[in-house]
């Protein structure tokens, strides 16, 4: 206390106390690393097999093994080279030879043909083979018609190897022309692989020594889609729907206008096919129900087109809203509306099916304003 006192009136107290505490850590700190040492010593020599102190007692003089009364004992026989392996054993664990080697997968560079499944949709297809959807319809326009609902099993599609289209080349076209129509420079068409293109018989860009018939895949190429979906249908001209089938109204002159506001069109608020996705070339949703249930108007409209779809969408009614926004119901199984008609939000227009080309039942539904295709889940409440 009184050197602790001392230090205190010379101002070294704190100093004192600090180095104090570091050499407390550092002696705990030496004493514990003592101790772990310790305790590996014992666990190694625990882990020591006592056929290897067999061994050893084997390689030592005969007298030195002897007992004091030099009574002989019956030694069994020991098989050295197996007591070395096992005790090499411990030293670690042994290298092992690889058998098999996993080759990694490379990117495909030749065209695959895949045959339609039960359960197969366009989307899974497509992630099957690391594709985008839009490139299975790209390639596969005279099977699908670029229309995701035209699949079905036992059909054979042509898979691309990378994403893009697929075109056959016919008299008289050019490089140019075909590349830009895809979106692609010809060098892109001409380079690659796949296409086995000779360059030294190629000839002129504007005419080149392609057979007509010939198959051509457009890396990254794209194009527009050809669809059979209602285009925007009037009340003064509703025949401009005339193409898609005998559904179509003539002229109507004035009915119930939409608030703007849209209600869910069937029971059901959730999928069973496919989601909006214009890139898939399809622009609407596929709404769950069983056969029969009810369809309603999702907003106060008119009725523009009430009747077949020649394209796919079976039983097809149109509502135009009459303030821009156009609603559409497809592969229904009966409708209960006419042409002309204006119905109120919440009527019931039809009832759920699955004409056309549809694998089940739901609803396919579908919005417009003023003439551009909207994605439903943002509108529909």
């Amino acid at each position: 206390m009184g050197a602790w006192e001392y230090l205190s009136r010379a101002g070294l107290a704190e100093s004192a106390l600090r180095l104090g505490t570091h050499a407390f850590l550092m002696a705990l700190i030496l004493l514990l690393a003592w101790g772990l040492r310790a305790f590996y010593q014992l666990v190694e020599q625990e882990k020591t097999p006592a056929i290897a102190r067999s061994l050893t007692n084997l390689q030592e003089p005969a007298t030195a093994r002897q007992n004091p009364t030099d009574t002989p004992l019956d030694i069994l026989p020991v098989q050295l080279p197996s007591l070395q392996a096992e005790l090499a054993s411990l030293a670690g664990v042994p290298r092992m030879a690889m058998l098999h080697t996993d080759v990694p997968s490379r990117p495909r560079t030749e065209l695959t043909k895949y045959i339609v499944q039960a359960g197969d949709t366009l989307f899974g297809i497509a992630e099957k083979f690391g594709l985008k959807a839009e490139t299975i319809l790209w390639s596969n326009q005279l099977v699908l018609a670029d229309n995701p609902h035209n699949l079905r099993p036992g059909q054979e599609l042509v898979i691309l190897p990378i994403d893009g289209a697929y075109y056959r080349w016919s008299a008289g076209d050019g490089l140019n022309g075909v590349a830009k129509f895809f979106g692609v420079q010809p060098d892109e068409i001409i380079n690659y692989p796949p296409n086995h293109i000779d360059l030294a018989a190629l000839g002129d860009l504007a005419n080149p020594n392609i057979d007509a018939g010939t198959w051509l895949i457009i890396p990254g190429g794209r194009r527009e889609f050809v669809t059979w979906s209602a285009p925007v249908i009037p009340r003064d001209n509703p025949g401009v729907a005339k193409i898609l089938g005998p559904g179509a109204c003539d002229a109507v002159v004035n009915g119930s206008i939409g608030n703007g506001i849209f209600i869910w069109p069937a029971n059901n608020h959730f999928l069973s096919g496919y989601d909006y996705n214009p890139e898939a070339n399809h622009p609407g949703i596929d709404i769950d129900g069983n056969e029969g249930d009810p369809v309603y108007a999702a907003d106060s409209g008119v009725i523009v087109y009430a009747g077949w779809n020649d394209w796919g969408y079976g039983n097809v009614v149109v509502i135009n809203h009459g303030n821009g926004w156009q609603t559409l119901y497809a592969h229904l199984s009966t409708y209960y509306v006419n042409c002309g008609q204006s119905v109120l939000q919440g009527a019931i227009i039809g009832t759920i099916g699955a004409t056309g080309n549809a694998t089940g039942s739901h609803l396919h539904f579908e919005m417009m304003y003023n003439g551009v295709r909207m994605n439903p889940h943002e509108y529909i409440k």
